[in-house]
């Protein structure tokens, strides 16, 4: 092979590679939710929870359904904040975190470090790729990402902020050392509407996190 057609084949080769990838600016992903079994045990209505992300620019939105109550994070990468919406049985809480505490828990999810394994699996039509995360702490965690997904948005969910690519697999760590498992069952590249950023105005009672801890 000539010099001139081995150096075409290069440029179409990292070409190919790069076109492969796709920026993700807008998104919703569906995950559903195993939850470790001594705590489906205590709580049988915990089955089936779902966990569900909403990317739009810089905003972000995670909604984790557990039946019995449901959680909503709204996140601002750009103002540098984000509001907790809590739905228990009708009585509904919201928590603001200002720019402080915004970059407070950024820096702590800044430290987790991601190291890529050989495995791979197709989940909802991507093929991802195994990485291990490591806390600061030591603990680790599994995660699968979609390799040709990037986010435009890194701190979409400030927890993978380290990660190559959008995670569709991966695995939470509760406070007493389980794992819930969270997998992706759909993914839809497509614009989403402002209004499922927007803080509500009425409806919900605002506390603060020692507040909430005291009811």
């Amino acid at each position: 092979m000539s010099y001139r057609l081995l150096l075409t084949f290069i440029l179409v080769s990292c070409a190919g590679s790069l076109l492969a990838q796709r920026t993700v600016s807008d998104a919703k992903i569906i995950y559903k939710m195993e939850l470790p079994p001594e705590q489906l045990q205590m709580d049988a209505m915990l089955e089936g929870s779902t966990f569900t992300q909403y990317m739009r620019g810089p905003l972000s939105r995670i909604d984790m359904n557990f039946n019995i109550v449901h959680y909503t994070y709204l996140i601002n990468s750009k103002t540098e904040t984000m509001t907790t919406l809590i739905d228990q049985h009708g009585n509904k809480y919201l928590i603001r975190a200002g720019k402080d505490q915004y970059n407070k828990d950024l820096k702590q999810y800044e430290n987790i470090q991601f190291k890529d394994q050989s495995e791979t699996k197709e989940i909802a039509g991507y093929t991802c790729r195994k990485a291990i995360g490591t806390m600061p702490d030591g603990k680790t965690f599994e995660v699968f990402y979609a390799t040709d997904l990037v986010p435009e948005n890194k701190q979409y969910n400030r927890r993978f902020v380290n990660l190559k690519g959008i995670p569709l697999e991966f695995e939470i760590l509760t406070k007493t050392g389980a794992k819930t498992r969270v997998i992706a069952t759909k993914v839809d590249l497509y614009p989403i509407p402002a209004s499922y950023f927007d803080v509500p105005k009425t409806g919900y009672k605002e506390v603060s996190q020692e507040e909430l801890k005291n009811m």
